[in-house]
């Protein structure tokens, strides 16, 4: 096993709901628009990765009020550069913290020797906005590869950027394990020939994760121990690298 490849957005943090979910909003109202995305309608949109693309989604299926402009992707994208300011003051409050065992794997691996990647549809400045506040500062000097945002011209759940990850890497799929929280997320890893690990959230535990190897509600703590939905059990409280390694080996 020579990398454990993690998605970012629900599967470190729970992010969505609070933290870019709020960022839209108030980019929104920023901008003058009278939209508000609340957690029902944003699951909805969901379905959709990345941004800039759900902005459009939400534009063409439900015809909000919007101004009149020339050129629609720039406005989108500048909309979307707005959310993303908003979303790392957000992260530099301490708004959002790593899940439950999130930082407990990444220190063991890391001591382990075990290289650490990232393979996320969101910006490469939420990933360092993320890591540098709800981590610690420097944090993505543990990360050997960082895929994030727009690296590559399709996101998932088509595999781009678990392909960019592995090739930047130097590393074969059967080398990795991949760790992702929703349908689209394990739909791009599988399809690059990755064995995932899932950790489900409020937005995902009714998804399909029938080709993980596991899946949990949390990677869990001592004192908050995960709980296995489907796969194998070893009888821990929390995932920690000998069980990953041993879903590897599997």
């Amino acid at each position: 096993m020579k990398a454990l490849i993690f998605d970012v957005d629900g599967t470190l943090a729970d992010t969505e709901r609070d933290g870019h979910r709020v960022a839209f909003n108030l980019a929104f109202a920023e901008a003058g628009l009278g939209w508000e995305w609340d957690e029902a309608l944003y699951g909805e949109l969901l379905a959709v990765t990345g941004g800039k693309e759900r902005i459009l989604n939400y534009i063409n299926t439900n015809n909000p009020e919007r101004p009149e402009v020339e050129d629609l992707s720039a406005w989108i994208a500048a909309l979307h550069a707005s959310k993303t300011r908003h979303f790392v003051t957000l992260m530099e409050a301490g708004k959002i913290p790593l899940r439950s065992g999130v930082r407990r794997l990444l220190t063991e691996a890391h001591d382990a020797g075990v290289p650490l990647a990232i393979a996320t549809t969101t910006t490469p400045q939420n990933v360092s906005a993320l890591l540098e506040n709800a981590l610690f500062p420097g944090a993505e000097s543990w990360f050997e590869v960082i895929g994030a945002g727009d690296i590559v011209p399709a996101k998932k759940p088509a595999p781009d950027i678990y392909t960019y990850v592995m090739e930047q890497m130097r590393l074969k799929p059967e080398e990795c394990i991949a760790f992702e929280d929703s349908s689209n997320g394990i739909r791009s890893s599988r399809a690059a020939g990755l064995r995932t690990i899932v950790t489900v959230n409020g937005y995902t535990a009714d998804e399909d994760f029938s080709e993980a190897v596991l899946v949990l509600d949390q990677m869990g703590e001592a004192a908050d121990p995960c709980r296995v939905i489907a796969g194998k059990e070893m009888g821990k409280q929390c995932l920690d690298l000998e069980w990953v390694r041993a879903l590897w080996e599997a």
